[in-house]
């Protein structure tokens, strides 16, 4: 479990975070929303100790993230992983290079060892990818590059996963798939997996728990029914607004 309590932070003048309060849950996705420049990404970055808070604190499996020391939070660190918004796959790298990178690097390992090759085939396999280990990134379409770089945060078998706008770019059958994919790794491998998106149908879709934040507190917490029929205003806006744009 992670546990977010009273967490403050500002940046000059601009307060970013004022006072939020979360819990999420082993096994379950909570996806969080909300305007650019809401505090999404300043949230997640305090998860893993990236941040520091101005006040609060965070604790994942009742650890304080903030008191841990640089060894112990690199070994926190190694426990998460990260989904990029981008992919940000390394060009000059192949698919079975780019997947294997965290396996491989710091270690005395090849990409080419048989043990690392059939661990990338076997990731890949879960993102529903084969026979492209050696296509290069500018091979691919914009749903392989996402599901690759799914496969990459998987072969670690982390314990939580950050999804930074999964389903950004891609049209809706390729958003669905990548749903569908967010939603089997949850389930086969029993993560916690905390989403930041501003893709309505794919919070429906995949969300145990919603967030929304606005003005530096968390004014929406439930699920997607709950959210269809909330009475705050700032909630229906957004929801409404993010429908005309896809609409």
């Amino acid at each position: 479990m992670i546990e977010v309590k009273n967490l403050y932070k500002s940046f000059g003048d601009n307060k970013v975070l004022e006072g939020i309060d979360l819990k999420i849950e082993k096994g379950k996705i909570t996806t969080i929303i909300g305007q650019s420049g809401s505090g999404k990404s300043v949230l997640l970055k305090h998860l893993v100790g990236l941040f520091k808070p101005d006040r609060g604190r965070v604790f994942v499996d009742s650890t304080n993230v903030h008191k841990l020391n640089d060894e112990k939070l690199k070994e926190l660190r190694e426990r998460f992983s990260y989904l990029f918004q981008g992919g940000a796959l390394f060009d000059s790298l192949n698919v079975l290079e780019n997947v294997a990178f965290p396996i491989v690097w710091g270690t005395k390992d090849d990409f080419y060892d048989k043990k690392v090759v059939n661990k990338v085939k076997t990731v890949l396999s879960k993102v529903g990818l084969k026979n492209i280990e050696n296509k290069k990134p500018s091979e691919l379409s914009g749903g392989m590059k996402k599901r690759v770089a799914l496969a990459r945060a998987i072969i670690k078998e982390p314990e939580f996963i950050l999804y930074d706008e999964p389903t950004t770019g891609l049209d809706p059958v390729m958003s669905a798939t990548i749903d569908d994919i967010i939603l089997k790794l949850n389930r086969d491998l029993n993560i916690l997996s905390i989403v930041v998106t501003h893709d309505m149908q794919s919070v429906y879709k995949i969300s145990d728990k919603i967030c929304m934040l606005h003005g530096g507190k968390i004014i929406f917490e439930g699920n997607g029914r709950e959210i269809k029929s909330s009475k705050n205003q700032n909630v229906i806006n957004f929801i409404n607004r993010l429908s005309l744009n896809h609409s």
